[in-house]
């Protein structure tokens, strides 16, 4: 059974960065494409950023181009969420999920959720 536990939220300042990990244990980690998705307050679960299990590919939400980067170390088995430039509305849980089906933008093509990190930006 594979688990996966998020790492690296917390409260940071209007502009600034945050590195969130995911660590995976349980299950062939390095052959696994992952996401990352989040939910604030009343809002449906979105996502964040995807990335293929070699590492070569990766996509990204519309609310995480070009400040937001995706990247994972097979070796440690880990998932990675550096997030820069930092808005209120980044303001959520984040969770990290493996793909198991397209479409790769939707929480219906994953499965395997971690339990989530609070992210929580203040101006």
């Amino acid at each position: 059974q594979l688990q996966l536990a998020e790492s690296g939220g917390g409260l940071v300042q209007l502009g600034g960065s945050l590195r969130l990990s995911c660590a995976a244990s349980g299950r062939t980690f390095s052959r696994l494409d992952m996401g990352w998705f989040r939910q604030a307050p009343g809002k449906e679960r979105e996502f964040v950023a995807r990335i293929s299990w070699i590492g070569n590919s990766t996509s990204y939400g519309d609310s995480a181009k070009g400040r937001f980067t995706i990247s994972r170390d097979n070796a440690k088995n880990t998932l990675h969420l550096q997030m820069n430039s930092l808005k209120s509305e980044d303001t959520a849980v984040y969770y990290c999920a493996v793909q198991v089906r397209r479409p790769f933008s939707s929480t219906s093509g994953y499965d395997y959720w971690g339990q989530g990190t609070q992210v929580t930006v203040s101006s």
